[in-house]
């Protein structure tokens, strides 16, 4: 029953995702720019997130921290990870605009406009069997949580809330996110409230 329906959000995600890359670019070169001189270091920050069915795929984000010492990877925020922020990627994090390589993702089929945020391996090793509910649909850019607290709500809260989107969805849902989501980020609510480091998935 939910055929037609997803391959509509399937086309509405080609589409908007080339209308980003074809003609946003000049805007991506610029955010490009200004965080390789933000810092030293690669301007994308790539790393490997759990996707629809449990499939590994690499996410496309701006980098928004100094890179990371070789070796150092942590799963948790600490004071030390909030030093790594720039100035340049809070801006970027603050009205989203790290998100904006994720149109690749997106024209990859990797990933949908709207859906639940994709985490990294680790976090998803002790998910129930309700929580796995999320990896029925492609994971996205923007999700329940965008407006409701974005970063400032709980790690469990935000999964529960990716659980009750997959369980409701439709493209109705979708639309309504979008356009609740869109002046919570312009706003930047709740957006210093929690920031996550970049191997959250947030």
């Amino acid at each position: 029953m939910r055929g037609v329906p997803l391959a509509a959000k399937r086309l509405i995600d080609m589409v908007l995702s080339l209308v980003v890359l074809v003609f946003g670019w000049p805007l991506l070169v610029v955010i490009a720019l200004l965080v390789k001189r933000s810092s030293p270091g690669p301007a994308l920050f790539v790393q490997e997130r759990v996707g629809k069915g449990q499939k590994p795929f690499s996410l496309y984000k701006f980098r928004t921290m100094t890179v990371a010492p070789r070796g150092y990877d942590p799963i948790h925020w600490d004071s030390a990870e909030e030093a790594r922020v720039t100035r340049v990627g809070q801006f970027l994090r603050d009205y989203g605009l790290d998100e904006l390589p994720q149109a690749i993702n997106i024209l990859k089929g990797d990933m949908s406009i709207v859906g639940p945020r994709p985490r990294r391996p680790v976090h998803v090793r002790d998910y129930d069997e309700r929580q796995r509910k999320v990896f029925a649909m492609r994971p996205g850019v923007v999700c329940l949580a965008s407006f409701q607290g974005r970063r400032s709500i709980p790690v469990e809260q935000r999964v529960e809330l990716h659980v009750q989107y997959v369980e409701n969805w439709s493209l109705r849902l979708d639309f309504e996110i979008l356009l609740r989501a869109i002046p919570v980020v312009l706003g930047r609510r709740d957006a210093r409230e929690v920031v996550m480091p970049e191997g959250e998935g947030s």
